[in-house]
């Protein structure tokens, strides 16, 4: 089915389909709505280029309501990752040839000095967007494209996952099913929606169910329970550390006291998923998937303590050098693993491309991830008899980062720019909660400061700000192989002794 169909059946309802702060509209509303943004920016489209519309937008209703025109099919809708900088969102925007740009006025400026004169900018908010409007003359089918979503990868620079109608009304279907969601439900939706958690997990049951969406500018765990006690959420969706963020928080003898019935996502911490349900009276269902949605596994009942859980089926770990499926996890008295060499592989889609719809203007990167008929996930892991699944690193030099996918080559040479850094290597460590923290070992020529390291970075516009290391550590030099290749894994093997430290969530070294 396409967002169309969906569209088109949820736009005869007058039951809420989205909230946002005080205001809220009909799914009858919300479909004319997004027809209106469809036919007007059908009018600002060339139609001898792709007719592709970015939005650099944050949670706003004028996000839900740009997702919804780009689903009646006629143009596609390239999320822009709103803490991309500089040559980056440029490249960004160049790769997925987008030709229009939806901004809201608090990040106009990241489009400053870009040389966007071949792109149309339209201001979401002074635009005068028409109530309603004709819907595309041609419908879309299950294997339109409807979006492109980035996801950074082995080379360090983003990709832009093909995203189908079928991408989205498929899992749609299968959460509503297995989650028990229905249109009595409110989603809340505060991870971006330039990302496919939200898209896929947030937006997408809702529109296949009839349910309501009520959004969050963006995330806050001080915040969370006072929106889903002021909206009515019984449904929530998350990616990365949200749950240890939210548990951080004081605790209240009342916090079980809300509507929220279920909350899904993936690359929560396994202890927080209990503490979590546990403090708010929830059900947390955890699972493991990527953009590409090519491989997936997930976590149900019976799933032993440190496993992402049972393969979908044809999901299988490969060893990438013999081609062939590495044996099962053998383990000592202690739980530990005897035969990593042997049972640690990549994460195989065994089947095809399962839901992966290939990457957009890079063939390359697309056939990197198929190989053999088989899709490649860059994901290590190994399996113990029983077929659970255990995550076990990855095999490109790239970050999880709060969610979000970091490469490290662009940020070592940010780091470089330093006229006293004269080497650095980025790479990861375990999160205690979930995925990784950032370390930049540094190799100096000259003096230099916890303060003055925070300052510079701060002036780094193209610098996101998740990509700032949390721990610094400065070296008289940096291992490296004899073809001077940095071995990273030597980094991370040894102990870990930052000579400054970022505090989780702040800006200031010490």
């Amino acid at each position: 089915m396409s967002i169309r169909a969906l569209l088109e059946a949820r736009g005869l309802e007058d039951s809420p389909a989205l909230r946002a702060g005080s205001s809220e509209w009909s799914w009858r509303e919300y479909a004319a709505a997004s027809r209106g943004r469809a036919a007007a920016l059908r009018g600002l489209l060339d139609p001898q280029r792709p007719a592709h519309v970015g939005v650099l937008l944050e949670n706003t209703p004028e996000m839900a309501f740009q997702l919804a025109a780009a689903g009646w099919g006629g143009h596609v809708v390239v999320g822009l990752n709103t803490t991309r900088r500089g040559d980056g969102l440029l490249a960004d925007i160049r790769r997925a040839d987008v030709q229009v740009i939806v901004v809201e006025p608090a990040l106009a400026a990241l489009l400053d000095g870009l040389g966007l004169d071949d792109v149309t900018v339209v201001d979401a908010t002074s635009f005068d967007w028409p109530s309603d409007g004709a819907a595309p003359s041609v419908e879309p089918s299950d294997d339109s494209l409807f979006m492109l979503i980035f996801t950074s990868g082995t080379s360090g620079q983003p990709k832009a996952v093909r995203i189908t109608h079928a991408k989205i009304t498929g899992p749609g279907a299968y959460l509503a099913e297995r989650l028990g969601l229905g249109a009595d439900d409110v989603h809340y939706v505060s991870m971006p929606m330039f990302h496919s958690n939200s898209v896929v997990a947030g937006w997408g049951p809702a529109l296949t169910t009839g349910a309501c969406v009520a959004l969050a500018t963006r995330f806050s765990a001080s915040s969370f329970l006072a929106d889903v006690r002021r909206y009515g959420a019984t449904y929530a969706n998350y990616v990365g550390k949200p749950l240890a963020y939210v548990l951080a928080t004081p605790a209240s003898p009342d916090d079980a006291d809300n509507p929220l019935r279920v909350v899904f996502g993936n690359e929560a911490n396994e202890s927080d998923l209990a503490v979590f349900a546990e403090r708010f009276g929830c059900r947390v269902v955890d699972g493991f998937g990527s953009t590409e949605n090519a491989v997936v596994i997930s976590r149900i009942e019976g799933t032993p303590p440190g496993s992402l859980g049972q393969p979908a089926p044809g999901v299988a770990v490969f060893d990438p050098s013999t081609g062939l499926e590495c044996p099962p996890a053998q383990f000592d008295s202690a739980g530990g693993v005897t035969n990593l060499d042997e049972c640690v592989g990549e994460l195989v889609n065994t089947t095809g491309m399962g839901q992966f719809a290939g990457y957009y203007n890079d063939e390359a990167a697309t056939a990197e991830r198929m190989r053999g008929g088989m899709y490649w996930s860059g994901d290590l892991a190994y399996r113990d008899a029983d077929g659970w699944v255990y995550f076990a690193g990855r095999t490109a030099d790239w970050l999880r980062v709060d969610g979000e996918n970091l490469a490290a080559a662009p940020i070592e040479r940010i780091l470089l720019r330093h006229p006293a850094v004269s080497e650095a290597a980025v790479y990861a460590v375990p999160d205690p909660r979930s995925g990784d923290q950032l370390v930049a070992a540094l190799v100096l020529t000259a003096p230099l400061d916890a303060p003055a390291f925070g300052s510079f970075l701060a002036g780094q516009q193209d610098l996101s700000p998740k990509a700032w290391p949390r721990f610094v550590c400065v070296v008289e030099s940096l291992p490296r192989t004899a073809t001077n290749k940095v071995l990273k894994r030597d980094l991370q093997a040894g102990p870990l002794d930052p000579t400054w430290t970022r505090d989780e969530r702040g800006s200031t070294y010490r």
